[in-house]
């Protein structure tokens, strides 16, 4: 599995979601599940697939978070057909945000969200794609204009990342203050990322319903992560921080994808019991956990 993994919150419907993905894009599949029993909502079912060969969680944990377009992942196409033909399933049942037409920096774009309510933006691009699905940061509200710093802070905390392409806003905008950032990108660990600011009114900010996993192969791995990106207290919980940006992390052994793979039931019972408790994941309690 990646070194970082988009993580999706879904209600009752991530076994659903998934199969729906898994038929949007090629390259795709369910590549394993599992069920939590007696967590804080309930049992809910976990799932990891590929799309367009990257990797992806979901999870059906209860209405606690909801999609909004602070997240979204753009897809990049090599033909004004596939642009079509995705945006025609995806906007199935949803919303459109950007209507799918010619803009001065793609050919044929539009912005929707899905009939689940997670944002997508699909785009016509030039040249060679070598990711193509990139989850795209907006910086809105409280945030807005710290695009810039985050991708500093990100790139600071990551050991294998770098800074991309950056554009700024220019003068004369109603909403947009010169300078800050229409659009960026940049690497974490391999996974290419987009930010920009927004300075419309939207009335949606980050939440826990997108959020990204951060896979550990020790200890000293999780410890340095959770040292340098939790910012709020009261959301650490289960693996789960926020960082001073509002943008959700989960830090986890890489290990645990295993054990949530094993299909023993009591295995994996004794490991959600355990990992129900901590806030920071510490490996020997779960690993201890594991064999019981």
């Amino acid at each position: 599995m990646s070194k970082i993994v988009p993580h999706l919150w879904y209600d009752k419907e991530a076994r659903e979601a998934a199969d729906f993905y898994v038929g949007v894009f090629e390259d795709s599949m369910i590549t394993g599940g599992a069920i939590l029993e007696d967590t804080p909502s309930g049992d809910a079912e976990t799932l990891t697939i590929k799309l367009a060969g990257q990797d992806f969680m979901l999870i059906s944990a209860g209405p606690y978070f909801r999609f909004n377009p602070s997240i979204s992942l753009r897809v990049d196409c090599s033909s004004a057909e596939e642009v079509n033909g995705l945006w025609s399933k995806l906007s199935e049942g949803g919303s459109i945000l950007m209507e799918l037409d010619s803009y001065t920096f793609s050919a044929r774009y539009g912005w929707c969200a899905d009939k689940y309510g997670l944002s997508w933006q699909i785009m016509l691009v030039d040249g060679e794609i070598r990711q193509k699905i990139t989850p795209t940061l907006m910086f809105v509200g409280e945030e807005y204009g710290r695009a810039e710093e985050a991708i500093a802070f990100y790139t600071e905390v990551f050991r294998d990342s770098k800074q991309g392409d950056m554009t700024r806003y220019g003068e004369g905008l109603e909403f947009d203050k010169p300078g800050t950032v229409m659009y960026a990108s940049f690497s974490l660990e391999g996974m290419t990322f987009a930010a920009m600011d927004s300075g419309y009114a939207h009335e949606f900010q980050f939440n826990e319903a997108v959020s990204f996993i951060v896979n550990c192969e020790n200890q000293e791995e999780i410890d340095y992560y959770w040292d340098r990106l939790s910012f709020v207290p009261e959301a650490e919980q289960c693996g789960w921080l926020k960082d001073k940006f509002g943008v959700s992390w989960q830090i986890v052994p890489s290990a645990m994808d295993e054990m949530m793979k094993t299909g023993d039931k009591e295995k994996i019972r004794r490991v959600t019991e355990a990992f129900l408790k901590m806030k920071k994941f510490d490996i020997a309690a779960l690993e201890k956990a594991y064999e019981g």
